[in-house]
């Protein structure tokens, strides 16, 4: 295979981008990662998620740790070729780290943030260690 797909892509001044994990079957967003050149190969090849963690500076499949892997279904580029967008299978039903369906729980109310969706599973539980 060939990589030539990657050059149309907009990297920032990092080598990144921004890439959005969505439901297959639902459209429901799940979380927002960033990938570079390696990660999106990685991705595809594997037909797994693999994001870049800016925090540790290091490639990061999805649910090494806590087995909540995403399998890839599709890879959408937007217009401006800046923004990914990943459908996947969320295995487990969990893709945020609090042990959520989606990283983005939380809705504004009143002028506060509310968490609106439950803890699926005891982050302590996902995480030993």
């Amino acid at each position: 295979m060939t990589d030539s797909w990657l050059e149309r892509i907009k990297w920032d001044e990092k080598g990144l981008i921004p890439a959005i994990a969505q439901d297959y079957k639902t459209g429901r967003i799940l979380m927002v990662a960033w990938m570079n050149q390696e990660s999106l190969r990685l991705t595809v090849e594997e037909q797994r998620a693999v994001y870049w963690s800016r925090s540790r500076q290091k490639l990061w499949r999805k649910g090494e740790e806590s087995g909540h892997v995403q399998t890839l279904h599709e890879v959408r580029l937007d217009c401006d070729n800046d923004v990914l967008v990943l459908q996947v299978e969320q295995k487990g039903g969990i893709a945020c780290h609090t042990g959520r369906e989606s990283c983005f729980f939380s809705v504004l109310r009143d002028g506060k943030w509310v968490a609106e969706d439950p803890v699926l599973k005891n982050p302590d539980d996902i995480y030993k260690g």
